[in-house]
């Protein structure tokens, strides 16, 4: 008697596949680092955030899928959901996944939310950290995040109005931020007057603030100036988003500065 055959057993069944979340830095590519060169090498799928700089792409070998799957605030963009679902579809096809994502996967980039979703649906996930855009911002500037003389430490926070920082209390961070801390803000230019008024409950105006527009690529711009003086500095220099504010003291040794725009040619 003729039985049926059992139908081969799928990717998902047979073995675990894997999804790399790899950090594609600031934009320079010579910032990626070995791990995230070689694991973009290995991609037949690449899902790729608008931030990731032009020039990271060439190492992604020709047959590559290339998706675009852009996130930019105030821009039309890509559903969270739509990019979940693409990342696990194509995983259990047996495509060679990687989520290119801008900076690090890790630092306001969704890396949580969508390790939680690979692992939920059966698919592994390997995190390829990158550097961050504000740490890029500070060594622009040349400053660092911390000082022994000036910031024992540093706080990242995220500028974005959404539901997870609905709340966020801009007096209370600008009290942490004057016992020592190097405030470090992504994401906040479309709401620089509400976090500058929101600082300077507990910052005097002369704390000295930078702002960083598109750290380490040919079109970088900078701005240094003092809270007080941010938002006249930042709409002189034409500082539009993507852009990285750095508050604290550790921006002394640039207050002598003119208040005016730099930009890398």
């Amino acid at each position: 008697m003729n039985t049926p055959c059992a139908k081969p057993p799928t990717r998902a069944a047979s073995a675990r596949t894997t999804v790399s979340l790899v950090g594609a830095g600031p934009g320079d590519p010579d910032l990626l680092t070995v791990k995230a060169i070689k694991t973009i090498r290995r991609a037949t799928v690449l899902l790729v955030d608008d931030l990731v700089g032009e020039g990271v792409l060439r190492y992604a070998r020709r047959s590559a899928r290339v998706v675009h799957v852009g996130k930019r605030g105030g821009c039309a963009s890509t559903p969270q959901a739509f990019i979940e679902k693409l990342m696990v579809s194509e995983a259990l096809r047996g495509e060679t996944v990687v989520r290119l994502k801008g900076g690090d996967p890790l630092i306001f980039g969704r890396g949580g939310e969508e390790a939680e979703h690979l692992r939920a649906a059966g698919v592994d996930v390997e995190i390829v950290n990158g550097i961050s855009s504000g740490l890029a911002a500070a060594t622009a500037l040349g400053v660092p995040w911390t000082h022994r003389r000036h910031a024992h430490g540093v706080m990242l926070v995220t500028g974005h109005a959404g539901e997870s920082n609905a709340d966020l209390h801009w007096p209370t961070l600008a009290a942490a931020a004057a016992q020592g801390l190097t405030l470090v803000v992504y994401m906040g230019v479309q709401r620089l007057d509400t976090i500058r008024s929101g600082l300077l409950a507990a910052l005097p105006g002369a704390t000295p603030a930078a702002l960083v527009q598109n750290a380490s690529r040919n079109d970088e711009r900078q701005v240094v100036t003092t809270l007080h003086d941010l938002l006249a500095a930042t709409r002189q220099a034409r500082i539009c988003s993507p852009a990285v504010l750095i508050v604290g003291d550790v921006l002394q040794g640039l207050r002598a500065l003119d208040c005016g725009t730099r930009q890398v040619a």
